[in-house]
C-alpha cells in the first residue's frame, strides 16, 4: 500500500518534543510537499473524525489532536494526547475503559431511557 502524502506530517509530529506544536497551512504544505485542498478552508476538515479524513489519521496516529483550527488565519494548534490510542482496525480513538461494563447492566424490554423519572420532573414547586 501506498503512502500518504500526508505521512511527511505524521512524520514531522512524531519527532516533536513539546505537547504543543503550533503550524500554518503554508508550514504544512511545505512538510507534505504538496498544496491542501480546498476544502481546508472549512473548519470541519481539521475534526479528528480519523473515519472520514486520511490526514486526520495521520495526526492521531502521531498521537496528536486538534487543539485550535483558525481557517481564516490559516493557523492550527495540535496537541498531544496520552491518553487514547488509535485502534489500527477501525482508526477511530477509544477510550481504554471502554468496554468495561459490557454486560454488567441490563436494560429491560420496553423501557424508555430518555423518559422524565418522575412526572412532575422539571417543574417549579
Amino acid at each position: 500500500m501506498s503512502k500518504s502524502k500526508y505521512e511527511a506530517l505524521g512524520d514531522f509530529l512524531k519527532k516533536q518534543r513539546g505537547d504543543r506544536v503550533v503550524m500554518s497551512f503554508a508550514r504544512i504544505e511545505r512538510i507534505i510537499g504538496a498544496k491542501l485542498p480546498s476544502a481546508a478552508k472549512c473548519r470541519t476538515w481539521w475534526s479528528d473524525n480519523s473515519a472520514n479524513a486520511v490526514m486526520a489519521r495521520v495526526w492521531l496516529n502521531a498521537a496528536f489532536a486538534i487543539e485550535q483550527a483558525d481557517v481564516v488565519a490559516q493557523r492550527l494548534v495540535f496537541q498531544r494526547v496520552h491518553h487514547v490510542g488509535v485502534s489500527s482496525e477501525s482508526g477511530r480513538s477509544r477510550h481504554p475503559l471502554h468496554g468495561a461494563l459490557k454486560g454488567l447492566i441490563r436494560v429491560m424490554p420496553g423501557t424508555d431511557l430518555i423518559a422524565p423519572a418522575e412526572a412532575d420532573w422539571g417543574e417549579i414547586t
